[in-house]
């Protein structure tokens, strides 16, 4: 009797026609660190990073609330001298970005830097401003197949078309929706991206203009606020990154959420958004475990 075939969460995403706006995991703080060669399912404590190092970063990262990815040039696993790390702050009014560079045999040298830094809307200073922006790929297959399987082809059309700064990254939440993307500093995240689309997204993403299709949401902002600015910039028809901002959210005794909206075009609008689960459905491919993701639902869109 043939084996059934193994679930491919990013797949069965699609052919249930999940939402992919309001799904931007919740960050502020990054540290972003070079590591060539395989990555485990936990890619921080399973590479060949010193595992003391690696578990100092841990701990390091869960007090000061940082999401650590390990990175790899893209389309190149080679080991350099140096190793680039890259700090990030990814604010709802500010967003910098700072580089690093330690020798790649000093590890332990990365444990110097305070990540409480990435608190702060003012960039530290630790190293010198980082590029422009980083296109960050998730390919950690080892964490969930499809992610390899999707990024890959979108890192090697990136390489292709000339891209700048593209680097492979280890999970940076959703595998349902490979291939993921996440641009630094901003914080946007964009989901199920082909790699024929990719080369165009990030030219227009770092000239200023959201591909609203593979729009996923904003890092800084919880769930219900990125569905309020997506309804919007549906409503509107507005791309542009800094074309919104949010004034402020409350939870209303119904269960609704109220966010305000200023768009730079209109009068503040007032979104008015329902929250509520799904069907339970097996979200990753390594976990059996079915869970109920959540949606989003318009309820009212009208001026302040």
């Amino acid at each position: 009797m043939a084996e059934p075939l193994a679930l491919r969460c990013a797949t069965e995403s699609l052919a249930r026609d999940e939402p992919l706006f309001a799904t931007a995991s919740r960050v502020q703080r990054w540290l972003v660190v070079e590591q060539p060669g395989a990555w485990g399912r936990d890619a921080l404590t399973a590479s060949g990073l010193d595992p003391e190092v690696a578990a100092a970063l841990a701990e390091s990262a869960r007090h000061h609330r940082v999401r650590v990815l390990l990175a790899r040039r893209a389309g190149d696993w080679r080991r350099f001298a140096d190793r680039h790390a890259f700090l990030a702050h990814a604010g709802t009014e500010r967003a910098w970005l700072e580089q690093l560079v330690v020798p790649a045999d000093e590890p332990r040298k990365l444990l110097e830097v305070d990540l409480g830094v990435t608190a702060f809307a003012d960039p530290p200073g630790l190293g010198t401003p980082g590029p422009t922006g980083l296109a960050l790929v998730c390919t950690n297959g080892r964490h969930d197949p499809c992610c390899a399987d999707l990024g890959r082809p979108v890192v090697r059309a990136l390489v292709a078309a000339g891209t700048e700064d593209v680097w492979e990254v280890s999970h940076v939440g959703g595998d349902r929706f490979a291939a993921n993307i996440v641009c630094l500093p901003d914080g946007v995240y964009y989901g199920r991206v082909d790699p024929d689309r990719a080369p165009a997204l990030l030219a227009d993403h770092r000239s200023g203009v959201i591909d609203l299709d593979c729009y996923r949401g904003r890092s800084c902002h919880p769930p219900v606020v990125q569905a309020a600015e997506w309804f919007v910039r549906r409503e509107l028809g507005e791309r542009r990154l800094d074309g919104l901002g949010v004034l402020g959210a409350e939870n209303r005794p119904d269960g609704t959420h109220a966010v305000l909206i200023q768009p730079r075009s209109a009068d503040t609008l007032e979104v008015v958004v329902a929250r509520e689960q799904a069907a339970a459905v097996q979200l990753t491919c390594h976990h059996p475990e079915q869970s109920r993701p959540w949606l989003h639902r318009l309820v009212a869109l009208r001026p302040a």
